[in-house]
């Protein structure tokens, strides 16, 4: 993330505090709105996280501040002049282009946090390591898994989409773990289903690793995740909207295929096959 967005100064604030699971999940709906946040009173921020207003004080006290208003005041500060000037123009904007705008500054902010490409060079290597590599993804994140997935398979030998709950959920992560699996790749978006994270619990305590992509270092299922890498989400429309976990889910996919010694020669085969077959339309 670059330096000076709203999201990454969030983070950098919350960082070294020990925050309770109430603050943390104020601390969660604040970076999702994080260019909204400067601009809402106690009350509203307390309704869009689903606590109390005084749990937002709280909150505000425990990161060192007099109150609220006092954490507030700080955001606005801080915000750069140039910052500040996008915020007015945006005002012009009708409301599907500043869902649109929103989604360019997700973008942005997931270009910035790729400067350090260690994370995702690390989980391209947990997920080429697993075979099988079990994919899950349930309810709104099960396209982005379903995608994932699709790819994963012309390079990788043995994908398994997990993107249907229930109490099947927790036997076929047994049974990939015990086929050989190593990692377990999630993709988890709000809301978030309980389902979920108990799904990466039980996970774990098969001995798989997991690495999750998610919106937020404070999403919910960070407890559940040994390697979390955040793409922010849109909220600007009724329903969220996902282009920068979507993009993640392509840079995943190159990392793994560099970390997989025959993934090009899996994939020239993969276009033999389709060019015999007549697979595709020219």
């Amino acid at each position: 993330m670059t330096s000076d967005s709203p999201a990454a100064r969030l983070q950098r604030l919350f960082e070294g505090h020990r925050l309770t699971p109430t603050q943390r999940r104020i601390a969660h709906c604040m970076v999702r709105g994080a260019t909204e946040v400067p601009f809402l009173s106690s009350v509203e921020l307390a309704e869009l996280a689903g606590v109390s207003q005084p749990s937002v004080t709280r909150f505000a006290v425990a990161l060192g501040f007099d109150g609220y208003p006092a954490l507030r005041r700080h955001l606005r500060e801080v915000a750069p002049p140039a910052e500040r000037a996008e915020e007015q123009q945006e005002d012009a904007y009708n409301e599907y282009q500043q869902a649109v705008q929103g989604e360019i500054e997700n973008l942005r902010q997931l270009s910035a946090m790729l400067a350090d490409p260690s994370p995702v060079q690390e989980a391209g290597r947990l997920l080429a390591a697993s075979v099988p590599l079990p994919v899950l993804g349930l309810r709104a994140a099960s396209s982005q898994a379903r995608g994932f997935a699709y790819f994963a398979a012309k390079v990788h030998p043995d994908v398994r989409l997990l993107d249907e709950g229930g109490s099947m959920l927790a036997d076929r992560i047994d049974a990939a773990a015990g086929a050989g699996a190593s990692a377990l790749l999630c993709f988890a978006l709000p809301r978030h289903p309980r389902e979920v994270a108990e799904a990466l619990e039980h996970a774990r305590q098969a001995g798989l690793t997991v690495v999750t992509v998610a919106e937020s270092p404070f999403a919910p299922v960070a407890r559940v995740s040994d390697l979390l890498i955040p793409a922010p989400v849109g909220t600007g429309l009724a329903f969220d909207t996902a282009c920068a976990p979507m993009l993640l889910g392509r840079v995943l996919l190159e990392a793994m295929a560099d970390a997989l010694p025959d993934a090009q020669a899996r994939l020239e085969a993969f276009d033999a096959r389709a060019a015999a077959r007549g697979l595709f339309v020219e």
